[in-house]
């Protein structure tokens, strides 16, 4: 029972401690965004304006008056020579890190704490974030230097996710799952659409990209600061939560074991329904990084937006986005709780739709041609569509194994990572030219990835607990004839469908 100072520090929340903990986890992702996205938009007015007499489009939009190029107003000396392709690698380079520390992030997260593994990456990714211009300007630009930086940011960062998702599999009920799960993963596009409207605006207002790194770093480390003094691992650890909401929490998570249990690494990689997770995962990650990467790329070089439109309209999508996410993470559960839809159906037929929304306008868009309000919208109906995807696939490790959530996090965050690499290079590499044409085919390439993903997603998917989240051993016939019917009847799961 809280004594002393406990109780008192207890009654300074007038939110339970696991929302104080929701909310944490959501201006993590945000702070990771901004830091992760800031470059995106400074790369822009990182290097020399295109010389489009050297690449004539026939195609080409003419800009309106007021969309002169902001490169024109800076300082040349801070602009580098930096070329599409090298700019692909650079803008990739964030994700060869990232990957790396997927599984390690997991396995430590599950073993000392979520607290300390994702704290500790996001200062990290904080400091070099902070330390940018001044390596840039000391290396007088050298791609490589910069490349190397984001990589080590990258490795920071590469704990978030598995972190978080241990995290919420200790202090998030079945029935609050989808509602605060698309809270905290939603500030993927909170983080966006800060990073890319600030990132504009202050750029043009002081003339320098370098502001956005010290703006972004420092509040990482601000954030970094509360969220060691006021949130912990694990319900039990918790100082001054209230015995009220610690015994609820305890009897709704009856499921999630006190002891550290040795991952059923045999059980993990031979689930079906975690390889079609991972699958759905690598074709939400190649749409979603290829516009986040891109699309301030595309709307610079493309439509000839200024670097003051481009902050403001490459962020629109992620403001629908985030509350299209938020809307179905209450939808989702609503259904569920009613009865109108099981687990299972309900992850499918919002990953679905957060997979063909997305294929279907990015595709549009890119036949809109110079319209700009046009190709807008069509971003932002594609990109809004996506935000059921948090609802769906991206709460369904939680399903599957709460108990390993950080490692089953760690595996398909990780694999989806690589599209991070893959995705803004290929792009880089087809977009030589700068021309609509060459774009068209990137977005047709995400069209084709996102609809054989979702099909694998949807004919193996499951929102059932699996036999390994509590054991190594063979499943019992219990857990046997649940598996032949969630892994192996493809037919009753296609007729739900």
């Amino acid at each position: 029972m809280l004594t002393g100072w406990r109780l008192t520090v207890s009654k300074l929340f007038i939110i339970p401690q696991r929302y104080v903990l929701g909310l944490m986890g959501f201006l993590a992702i945000v702070n990771a965004y901004t830091m992760r996205v800031s470059l995106n938009i400074a790369i822009t007015e990182m290097v020399y304006p295109v010389n489009e007499t050297e690449h004539p489009d026939p195609d080409a939009c003419i800009p309106e008056n007021d969309a002169s190029t902001s490169s024109k107003l800076l300082n040349h000396a801070n602009l580098y020579p930096w070329d599409q392709h090298t700019q692909g690698i650079i803008l990739s380079s964030f994700y060869w890190g990232y990957l790396i520390t997927h599984l390690p992030g997991g396995i430590l997260a599950e073993k000392f704490g979520g607290k300390y593994t994702l704290g500790l990456g996001i200062l990290s990714t904080a400091v070099f974030t902070l330390i940018t211009p001044a390596v840039i300007h000391l290396s007088n630009g050298k791609w490589g230097v910069i490349v190397a930086l984001r990589v080590i940011e990258g490795l920071g960062e590469g704990t978030t996710y598995p972190a978080i998702n241990t995290l919420l599999a200790q202090w998030v009920p079945l029935q609050e799952r989808a509602k605060i799960g698309s809270l905290v993963y939603a500030g993927g596009q909170i983080g966006t659409v800060v990073s890319n409207l600030v990132s504009g605006t202050l750029i043009q207002a002081t003339n320098d990209w370098s502001s956005v790194f010290y703006l972004f770093g420092g509040i990482g480390v601000l954030w970094f600061i509360l969220f060691s003094l006021i949130c912990y691992s694990t319900p039990d650890e918790h100082p001054f939560i209230t015995d009220e909401e610690k015994s609820y929490l305890k009897k709704e998570l009856d499921n999630v074991s006190k002891e550290k249990l040795p991952i059923p690494w045999r059980g993990i990689l031979t689930s079906v329904p975690l390889w079609a997770l991972v699958c759905a995962q690598v074709g939400h990650d190649w749409g979603f990084y290829t516009m986040v990467t891109d699309l301030p790329t595309y709307l610079k070089d493309v439509l000839k937006f200024n670097i003051g439109q481009n902050g403001v309209w490459s962020s629109i999508p992620y403001v629908v986005m985030w509350i299209v996410s938020m809307l179905s993470g209450y939808l989702c559960d609503w259904l569920i709780k009613k009865g109108f839809m099981n687990v299972t159906f309900s992850r499918k037929f919002f990953t679905t739709i957060a997979s063909m929304g997305p294929a279907i306008f990015l595709v549009i868009a890119s036949y809109s041609g110079c319209n700009r309000m046009l190709s807008v919208l069509m971003f932002t109906i594609g990109m809004g569509l996506m935000g059921t995807f948090y609802c769906g696939m991206k709460v369904n490790a939680l399903d599957l194994s709460p108990n390993f959530a950080g490692t089953l996090m760690a595996i398909v965050n990780g694999i989806g990572a690589i599209t991070g690499i893959v995705s803004p290079y290929l792009a880089g590499a087809i977009t030589a030219d700068h021309t609509l044409a060459q774009w068209r085919i990137v977005f047709w390439i995400s069209f084709f990835i996102f609809v054989i993903t979702n099909a694998v997603y949807v004919f193996f998917a499951s929102g059932e607990e699996q036999w390994w989240n509590h054991s190594q051993n063979k499943p019992s016939e219990k857990h046997v004839s649940e598996n032949e019917h969630n892994d192996l009847q493809m037919e009753s799961r296609t007729d739900q469908i």
